[in-house]
């Protein structure tokens, strides 16, 4: 690493498969490199470092919080660095139509180390605070919004798509009618309500009783499958030939649509089997770099137990 390039351990997280990551973008010298889900920089200044001097750094984030630790980023890299405010999904899409290439380009999904660390952001169901979790502050609705105007139904099918929440249905109908009298207004009032809506040997489960509608209240209010739904083809267009990109789920349902986008924009002629020949002309966009998803080590999970989940996939451009 140069030595005026940000060592990962100087910001406020620790990169998820750090080094998985940056064995399957491969990136070299010269190269142009985006990162669209900055945060506080780990996995940039991982990959700003293999650009040795010669490069460009393009980092995308929709979190305003975000902008310190990017110029902090930019102080101490040597490479060429450019920082977009704005949901991952419309700005790539924005780069793909103005005719950017890149070399390799990075997606680490969902809530970042320093946003759950931020009681005030109100992501975390283990500390009281109010109920926001969105990721742009300026955004028009916020969780409390959400809980306390959408009707039982579309709350119920929150739970259950976002979150894979069996009680969805109990949790729902607690919130519509504690709501009646006492609108939500933090997360604690919310973690009550859904512990005293389902059994009470669910409570004392498999994790937190209200780490699932947590989940599914984030991804809706952050329309974060929607964001990844755009994001992907809008990056694999950006890629030059022989360009990889690379995916950090933490749950099925984001790992789910990256699995499936890249099965099919790896498959070539899509006529029916009975066809003597192919008149569809299709042809692979990309070679799936990762037919297992590639999860932490042992030892990574351990010194970094939030990297438990964590799902890694990639692609190289065809």
């Amino acid at each position: 690493m140069l030595p005026n390039a940000l060592h990962p351990d100087e910001t406020d997280h620790v990169p998820v498969l750090a080094e998985e990551v940056r064995e399957l973008l491969a990136v070299r010298p010269g190269g142009t490199v985006v990162d669209a889900t900055f945060g506080a920089g780990g996995h940039a200044a991982l990959l700003a470092a293999e650009l040795h001097g010669r490069g460009k750094l393009i980092a995308i984030d929709r979190d305003p919080t975000v902008r310190p630790y990017f110029e902090r980023f930019r102080r101490r890299s040597a490479v060429q660095a450019r920082f977009l405010r704005g949901e991952f999904g419309i700005v790539l899409g924005q780069l793909a139509d103005n005719g950017l290439q890149a070399d390799a380009i990075l997606l680490d999904l969902g809530v970042s180390s320093m946003q759950l660390d931020r009681p005030e952001r109100g992501f975390s169901y283990a500390t009281d605070a109010p109920l926001d979790m969105r990721m742009d502050p300026s955004a028009d609705e916020s969780a409390a919004d959400l809980v306390n105007e959408a009707s039982e139904r579309d709350l119920q099918t929150i739970f259950r798509r976002y979150g894979e929440e069996r009680y969805g249905r109990q949790i729902a109908r607690a919130i519509v009618g504690r709501r009646r009298s006492h609108p939500f207004e933090r997360t604690g009032e919310l973690v009550e309500t859904i512990k005293a809506a389902i059994p009470a040997p669910a409570r004392f489960g498999d994790g937190h009783p209200a780490r699932r509608v947590f989940q599914a209240l984030r991804i809706a209010v952050n329309d974060e499958l929607g964001q990844l739904e755009k994001a992907l083809p809008a990056a694999v267009e950006m890629l030059r030939p022989g360009g990889r990109i690379a995916v950090i789920s933490f749950h099925s349902l984001e790992d789910r649509i990256v699995k499936h986008t890249f099965r099919d924009l790896e498959r070539g002629c899509s006529c029916p089997p009975d066809f003597p020949v192919c008149v569809c002309g299709r042809q692979p966009v990309v070679r799936v770099l990762t037919r297992k998803a590639v999860r932490p080590s042992a030892r990574e999970t351990a010194q970094n137990p939030r990297a438990a989940s964590a799902r890694l996939r990639a692609a190289e451009k065809a």
